[in-house]
């Protein structure tokens, strides 16, 4: 994994990580890193200074392996730009990530079965292999959360619509 100072056309400076150069190449040509602050997808690798990775027993961000190339890339939530970000830079960062996470929770709705409450226990029979193998959405506890997690089994929390203003 490589850790790269992007820039946007709009000046902000962000961090994001890539699997290689050849990477960062591949997502930027096709539009698919946006400005954390703007969702502009204009983007040019920026100046940075060299960066020393530290053990996860540090207590550090550490990048994880195996995120496949096509993706869009997860980018840091702090701007590293030299001017300051103002009261309208934040307000237009908050309604770019509301408007995203609404879009990513209208996709998984869309291309995901809903399960309801029987969420960890359908992730559970995909996981083990005593179920269809799909992509599936519901509800489900901390404790199950937890749980699942601790398993192995690979879910990632979805904001309700009516969580977005929190």
């Amino acid at each position: 994994m490589i850790l790269f100072d992007i820039k946007c056309s709009g000046g902000h400076i962000f961090e994001a990580w890539f699997q290689n150069n050849e990477a960062y190449e591949k997502q930027s040509a096709n539009d698919l890193v946006e400005c954390p602050l703007c969702g502009c997808t204009k983007i040019s690798k920026s100046l940075m200074a060299p960066n020393i990775s530290l053990s996860s027993e540090t207590g550090n961000f550490t990048a994880e392996e195996g995120h496949h190339e096509d993706h869009k890339v997860i980018v840091s939530a702090h701007a590293k730009s030299t001017n300051e970000i103002s009261a309208d830079d934040v307000k237009r960062a908050l309604d770019h990530m509301h408007n995203t996470m609404a879009k990513f929770r209208r996709q998984v709705e869309k291309s995901c079965e809903y399960v309801g409450s029987n969420f960890a226990d359908e992730a559970r029979k995909i996981h083990y292999g005593e179920g269809e193998k799909r992509g599936i959405y519901g509800e489900t506890t901390i404790r199950e959360t937890e749980e699942l997690i601790e398993e192995g089994i690979e879910i990632l929390p979805v904001p309700g619509s009516d969580k977005l203003d929190s």
